[in-house]
């Protein structure tokens, strides 16, 4: 059997493909907007091969690549989490990159241009539209990426960084890994387990306890944007979910 490769993506994702591929993995709703949408753990890894191929080829990144993740808590984002770790870069989230010193590369939403061009200064920026239907971002200035029009054209396999660098605001593999599996015995997640959550991925400790937990449980997560209390309730009958995290 071949070496799982040493990144959190191969540590976390990869088995999930390997046991259950086509069942449900995240299920993301935004309530304010009624979007739906369900992604198996094979769709996800596809998701975050395509992006790392983006990263890599078109932004430059690799290992020691600091990449600035500024985006909510959503189903894009963890497939852009997953792919800049497939090819051995380093995730920074908003205040971590602030407090480091900045980012080589940013991803982020047109309301965070800002921000993103004062951790990069001339680097990378590549920006989401987070759309369902995959549309690009209206009115993007020119010399910046548009990460769905961009995405689409890259291919669906990777081959894992086999040296990677720090991987989440700057902890190692194994550091993120470690937490992330206590995240999972301290709560008693298990692989059945279907996990609610309207919880943000703003900070490397949110990240690791609101998807990297469930993850490295084997579990599944319904993830909830701007939830209408007065649905949860039947949402998590209808998801059938066993788990909470408030």
């Amino acid at each position: 059997m071949a070496a799982v490769p040493a990144t959190v993506s191969g540590v976390l994702l990869e088995p999930l493909v390997s046991r259950d591929p086509v069942g449900p993995r995240i299920t993301y709703y935004d309530d304010a907007t009624g979007e739906r949408i369900e992604l198996s753990a094979v769709t996800l890894a596809n998701w975050a091969a395509k992006t790392a191929n983006l990263v890599r080829d078109e932004l430059g990144a690799g290992p020691g690549s600091r990449v600035a993740v500024l985006l909510p808590a959503h189903w894009q984002t963890a497939a852009v989490v997953f792919g800049i770790w497939w090819i051995g870069a380093e995730v920074v989230l908003g205040g971590d990159a602030v407090l480091d010193g900045g980012a080589d590369i940013a991803m982020c939403t047109a309301d965070r241009l800002g921000e993103a061009d004062d951790l990069v200064g001339t680097g990378e920026i590549a920006v989401l539209s987070l759309d369902p239907f995959g549309k690009p971002v209206a009115d993007l200035p020119v010399g910046l990426t548009d990460y769905a029009t961009a995405v689409r054209v890259h291919g669906d396999q990777i081959v894992p960084e086999s040296r990677p660098g720090a991987a989440l605001a700057g902890r190692s593999v194994d550091d993120v890994v470690a937490a992330a599996r206590a995240s999972a015995a301290r709560r008693g997640l298990t692989p059945t387990d279907r996990v609610w959550s309207d919880g943000s991925w703003d900070t490397a400790d949110q990240l690791i306890e609101n998807l990297l937990a469930v993850f490295a449980a084997g579990g599944s997560l319904v993830q909830v944007a701007h939830p209408d209390p007065a649905a949860q309730d039947r949402r998590r009958e209808i998801e059938k979910v066993s788990v909470t995290f408030s």
